[in-house]
């Protein structure tokens, strides 16, 4: 199901276009990266609904292509929106392989655009631990991964592990290098994704709090 306005998408100005196409810039769903532009008519656009992928108009063929059709790396639609002007198109989507022809992540080259792509690398290892855990069948003794052998040994373990890491963060804060205050700083945030997936939980209500935190201290100014 993707999320959209219907009646936003009902005024949109396919008249502004002779061809009737809209630009349609897509988004990466968890990383916010742009990955490519393409155009939709209305039948672009009521397929790409209809499926949830991505289906674009193809200037050069004069036809509606789904994106990924011959390489199976398709573009699979969280929510569709519509810019101000009620003339582009903003696709969330999760992309399932390359989206560009040369193999890389985004028409616009690999290298990530800002910090906040940077960021969402937790939101991509959340996934990997998630599926780490989920590829280790029941009764696997000992699960195969080490963060499926972690998530198995119990809560008390991985709450063990966070207040050992913690520690180790401290520890190299005041006595060791940059380099090793990262490599610390890196095994905490992995064990405490562990320890929160234990408790069936992820960043994003942590991250909520932070961003409630900070909103009441502003506003208490």
């Amino acid at each position: 199901m993707i999320e959209h306005d219907a009646g936003k998408l009902a005024q949109l100005h396919w008249d502004k276009s002779p061809d009737g196409l809209l630009p349609a810039i897509v988004q990466h769903a968890t990383s916010g990266a742009v990955l490519m532009l393409g155009y939709m008519n209305r039948e672009a656009l009521t397929a790409t609904l209809e499926r949830a992928r991505a289906v674009f108009f193809s200037r050069s063929r004069g036809r509606l292509w789904e994106k990924g059709e011959t390489s199976g790396h398709t573009l699979h639609v969280r929510s569709v929106q519509v810019d101000c002007d009620a003339d582009t198109l903003l696709l969330s989507a999760i992309p399932a392989g390359p989206v560009c022809h040369t193999g890389s992540a985004s028409c616009f080259g690999d290298a990530p655009q800002s910090d906040a792509e940077r960021i969402s690398f937790l939101a991509s290892l959340q996934q990997v631990i998630d599926q780490r855990i989920a590829e280790s069948p029941a009764g696997d003794c000992p699960p195969a991964s080490y963060t499926a052998r972690l998530y198995a040994s119990g809560l008390r373990r991985m709450a063990q592990k966070v207040g050992e890491e913690g520690l180790e963060v401290a520890l190299a804060a005041v006595g060791d290098s940059d380099a090793q205050l990262i490599a610390e700083s890196a095994d905490l945030l992995f064990h405490l994704l562990v320890l929160l997936r234990g408790r069936s939980l992820g960043l994003e209500p942590v991250i909520a709090e932070l961003q409630r935190r900070h909103t009441a201290r502003t506003q208490g100014r």
